[in-house]
């Protein structure tokens, strides 16, 4: 899908996780639409450095560690954005699975209903 129809679906999903996860706050739309690319930039940044360090705790825990790496990096992101606040350890776990899901079923719908925006492999 296209950059942009990519930073729009995020930031739509920020939005639904700020009204369905307590302690995720968001100001205005500008601030999730650069909500959306801080967790793009961290993601791809800090997060496979942070998934590296913690290997072995998360072959200890089954896989379930990346959770928590997943919230940090979703923390980390609001600390880089005015606007954007996760408060609390449900809002640091939560919002990235909620996150996630309303983010696929965005992307996908955008990339059905605008199918020249997408991008061709």
């Amino acid at each position: 899908m296209g950059t942009f129809l990519t930073w729009v679906a995020t930031a739509l999903s920020l939005l639904i996780v700020d009204l369905v996860v307590p302690g995720v706050d968001l100001a205005t739309f500008p601030a999730a639409l650069i909500g959306a690319i801080a967790i793009g930039l961290v993601n791809s940044g800090v997060r496979p450095i942070l998934s590296l360090l913690s290997l072995p705790l998360n072959i200890f825990s089954l896989g379930l560690f990346s959770l928590v790496v997943n919230g940090i990096c979703f923390w980390l992101a609001s600390i880089l954005v005015p606007g954007f606040r996760v408060d609390g350890l449900i809002a640091i776990i939560l919002g990235p699975i909620i996150l996630s899901f309303v983010n696929t079923f965005l992307s996908n719908y955008f990339g059905e209903k605008y199918p020249q925006m997408t991008v061709q492999k």
